[in-house]
């Protein structure tokens, strides 16, 4: 079906855990009329939570995408949704969501508010430049308070946060909003449980104080946003019309200068409908976002496409999944020109053409075949035997780079093995397909035990990834105990000159050059390498030659084998023999020298920190902190929830295991917490010793 690109919206739905965001979809579904009725969370029918595992913790852990559509002033708009996770482990799927995502609706509990997640959500979202709608969810709950959520997402996330409506009721009063554009009051028929009856009606006698005060607010608001708004305003406050607010606020939200507030309870059937109508009111269409902007690897020159057909293709591929089916399912976003079923592309990071044997429109975990896929939008792709999240696939008479997506590295490790002789094959290959599929989910062979490590993101992470292995591929595995994910880091300069020589009766071995190692201050992760010779007294193959060898000496560094977090070298000086000098001769010698000055330049063990906060009864507060600091955890600061205090710690990632349970234990099971990598830090010297002796025996399996 096609559809003018204006009335097209690509949107993802993101938030903290719990805060009802897959419920919030469901509804979504259900009042479009792609699903006939609404799939529950609770009781394992939501039609976006498709895999056992998240029917099972009633917790979304893949993205998942569908299609449909919905009629906004007699027009019909098409909408791609993609629901993401909100638990911290999976926040890879957020992130690759967000990259192809012209908008978003970031969903808070109205008793929760600015959980750690959303400010997460919020920052990846800032990075894309994606515009957001905010929808405060759970209006139904004891204790839920919308304007004080208004004020935690201004100030915790210094957004401009602008309520388009405000509720009637709350808790178990909550029966609906009043809409400040319109200026009435939406009432929920609280007979129909389905959620599809609902009125305007005039604002209640007892609202219309606070009504006015919001609305005024926010006239005042677009007002200030066009010069002849404000004339018209100061003239008469009552003189802006609907439409033009409806313009101005649309704008305002395209541009990133306000977040547009709504308010509802999904589980309650309350607020979705107007919810719907924001997102095709107020987010951006792919026209709004304008044109993509790539790099031609050919000519490294700067390309711009905008969306249209007409355009060369280009598109970018954010996700992989394995489909028992069709095999590997590649997740695109076509930006400009259109991708037919059958037709041939180009992938500028192999520099090879492979064949798209089907393109499909996805609904969850089910596919829709389609004959071709356009402009601005998001449909599933097959028959790429080499394709990986983050590749550009383009014309290859027109090339195109489009910019990647950046994952995070693991911070968590677990020994694997097969029970039985027969699934050892099988686990390699079920690993394999797992990687492909997770960015954040590595694979690796410990070099002194030969036994295989996986690593992720979190404990939940690896638990899934090991649950998959059984169900899906149908692999019992025993495993280890958690090892955490240690970087190497150094903290001085060191120079060094390293002259390499090897002579074997016929052609020899020659390398001669000088270099600086010293730390990143850029906070660049990785090497960051800059050849400062001059003249070609290095010839070019052999300098890259030199960066490859101190970029393969990076995963292992001295202390205890560990990959090195990031580290400057300047190439200075060399030299080389016409002869002997070969590329190899150069990565050898950088190797060797790049352990050799590593060592010197005082390195570090560098531990993962994580960011904590944790909810607890005020009564708990001191057990929670005595706890903490028994932990190496650091207080941040509090603040009042209601009758809960809410603790922000840092804390390594070393001492959190079981911290769960342990919290229950010390708080009578009321409590709750949630974490997230934070950064690197190096381990307090007054331990050091002992944990790398400790590391080493783990790390070895000794």
């Amino acid at each position: 079906m096609n559809i003018d690109l204006k009335h097209n919206r690509n949107i993802g739905i993101a938030a903290h855990i719990d805060a009802g965001k897959t419920t919030t979809t469901e509804r979504i579904l259900f009042y479009t009329g792609l699903t006939h009725r609404i799939g529950e969370v609770d009781d394992g029918a939501a039609t976006m939570d498709w895999m056992i595992q998240e029917q099972e913790r009633g917790i979304t852990i893949t993205s998942a995408a569908i299609t449909t559509y919905w009629h906004y002033l007699k027009q019909k708009h098409k909408i791609n949704i993609i629901d993401t996770p909100g638990h911290v482990d999976f926040t890879v799927e957020v992130e690759r969501s967000l990259r192809v995502l012209d908008g978003a609706i970031a969903i808070f509990c109205a008793v929760g508010g600015v959980e750690p997640q959303s400010e997460t959500i919020w920052r990846q979202a800032n990075k894309y430049n994606v515009p957001r709608i905010a929808f405060v969810n759970k209006m139904d709950r004891s204790g839920a308070d919308f304007i004080g959520v208004v004020s935690q997402i201004e100030k915790k996330l210094s957004a401009k946060a602008i309520p388009l409506q405000i509720p009637i009721g709350a808790e178990e009063d909550f029966i609906g909003v009043i809409d400040l554009i319109e200026n009435k009051a939406i009432v929920w028929d609280s007979e129909d449980t389905s959620g599809l009856k609902f009125e305007y009606e005039e604002i209640p006698e007892e609202y219309k104080a606070e009504a006015l005060e919001w609305r005024t607010k926010l006239v005042e608001g677009v007002a200030e946003h066009r010069d002849y708004l404000l004339e018209k305003y100061l003239d008469n406050p009552n003189s802006i019309t609907k439409e033009e607010m409806i313009e101005v606020i649309r704008e305002a939200t395209v541009d990133l200068t306000i977040v547009p507030v709504l308010c509802g309870s999904a589980a309650k059937n309350i607020g979705i409908q107007p919810l719907i109508d924001s997102i095709v009111c107020f987010l951006p269409n792919p026209l709004d976002r304008g044109a993509t902007i790539g790099i031609n690897p050919r000519t490294n020159s700067e390309v711009f496409l905008k969306p249209e057909e007409e355009e060369q293709l280009s598109g970018l591929v954010f996700k992989i999944a394995t489909d028992p089916y069709f095999g590997k399912l590649a997740f695109l976003r076509v930006y400009s020109g259109n991708l037919n079923a059958g037709s041939v592309i180009y992938n500028t990071r192999t520099k090879r053409r492979e064949r798209v044997s089907r393109i499909f429109q996805m609904h969850a975990n089910k596919q829709n075949s389609i004959n071709k896929i356009s402009a601005g939008d998001i449909g599933a792709i097959v028959g790429l035997k080499n394709i990986r999240t983050g590749d550009t696939l383009s014309n290859d008479k027109f090339p195109l780079l489009l910019e990647s997506i950046t994952f995070p590295q693991p911070v968590l490790g677990v020994a694997i093995e097969a029970k039985t002789q027969d699934d050892v094959e099988k686990l390699s290959m079920a690993l394999s397909k797992l990687s492909e599929e997770d960015p954040t989910f590595q694979v690796s062979t410990d070099p002194d035990s030969g036994q295989t490590i996986i690593s992720g993101m979190g404990e939940l992470h690896l638990e899934i990834i090991i649950d998959r292995m059984q169900r899906e591929y149908n692999i019992e595995c025993s495993q280890g105990i958690p090892q955490v994910a240690y970087r190497e880091a150094i903290t001085s300069n060191h120079k060094l000159r390293k002259v390499y020589k090897k002579q074997s009766g016929g052609k020899g071995k020659f390398a001669d050059f000088t270099f600086e190692m010293s730390p990143c201050k850029n906070g660049e992760i990785g090497l960051e390498f800059i050849d400062k010779t001059k003249g070609n007294i290095i010839p070019k193959d052999f300098v890259s030659a030199i960066e490859k060898g101190f970029k393969e000496s990076m995963s292992n560094g001295p202390i205890g084998g560990f990959p090195i977090n990031s580290v400057k070298i300047e190439l200075i000086d060399g030299a080389y023999h016409d002869v002997d000098s070969d590329a190899l001769s150069f990565e050898i010698a950088a190797k060797i020298s790049f352990k050799e000055a590593f060592a010197r330049a005082n390195p570090v063990l560098l531990e993962p920190i994580m960011s904590a906060e944790v909810s607890t009864p005020e009564i708990c507060l001191g057990d929670i902190i005595a706890d903490f600091n028994k932990r190496r955890g650091k207080i941040e600061g509090m603040e009042d929830k209601k009758d809960f205090k809410t603790i922000k710690a840092k804390v390594p990632l070393s001492k959190t295991f079981g911290y769960v349970t342990d919290l229950r234990t010390l708080t009578s099971g009321r409590g709750n917490s949630s974490m997230e990598f934070s950064h690197f830090e190096k381990v307090p010297d007054a331990i050091e010793k002992d944990l790398i002796n400790k590391i080493k025996g783990i790390y070895n399996y000794e």
